[in-house]
């Protein structure tokens, strides 16, 4: 049985004055992305796939890099379009969060929908299951919110009524099983 292990990535370095998809990840978020790669050492995960976005790319570089297999980049993996509005600081950011699951169909502040990033996500992951060459387990650096509407979607629940992960600085993951798409193992947190 071969698994997708999707991980989001850790902390990051907030920057207001960056674009948050350029984001880096922090030392600490590196660190927690080596303590992850670590533990898969001489398992049978034989690709990482990330977002574009910096965070996720650096995690995905260390992890495929401990691993030694390839790293491949898929636009499809990056977290809800919250472009219309940048940064924006909490508290104010997690009450703009609560509107984003609590109404999936609307766009709030001219954020992508939560349904759609739904459809988005679940999409990517169907095909990188199918589509991906090597047969072994993979491994997806993505991001918080995508993660809980995965996770909605593979618990057949509404959006909003999942399982969340409970690290605050992300860095926490869920294997599925990548021929029955089933939840293997619910949110996990990487050591710190």
């Amino acid at each position: 049985m071969s698994r997708i292990y999707f991980l989001t990535h850790p902390q990051v370095v907030i920057d207001p004055a960056v674009p948050v998809p350029r984001w880096p990840l922090s030392e600490v978020g590196r660190r927690r992305a080596h303590l992850f790669a670590d533990s898969l050492v001489d398992g049978p995960v034989t690709a990482v796939w990330s977002s574009r976005e910096q965070k996720a790319l650096d995690g995905g570089a260390i992890i495929a890099g401990r691993l030694g297999v390839p790293h491949r980049i898929d636009p499809d993996l990056g977290e809800n379009d919250r472009s219309a509005t940048g940064y924006i600081a909490p508290p104010e950011f997690w009450e703009v969060v609560a509107d984003f699951f609590g109404k999936p169909d609307e766009s709030v502040r001219g954020w992508e929908t939560a349904r759609h990033a739904q459809r988005r996500i679940v999409t990517a992951l169907h095909r990188l299951a199918r589509d991906e060459p090597t047969r072994g387990d993979i491994v997806v650096v993505a991001h918080g919110g995508v993660g809980e509407l995965l996770m909605a979607h593979l618990q057949g629940v509404a959006i909003g009524a999942h399982e969340k992960p409970q690290h605050p600085g992300g860095g926490c993951w869920i294997e599925i099983d990548r021929a029955s798409f089933e939840v293997l193992a619910g949110w996990t947190n990487i050591a710190n």
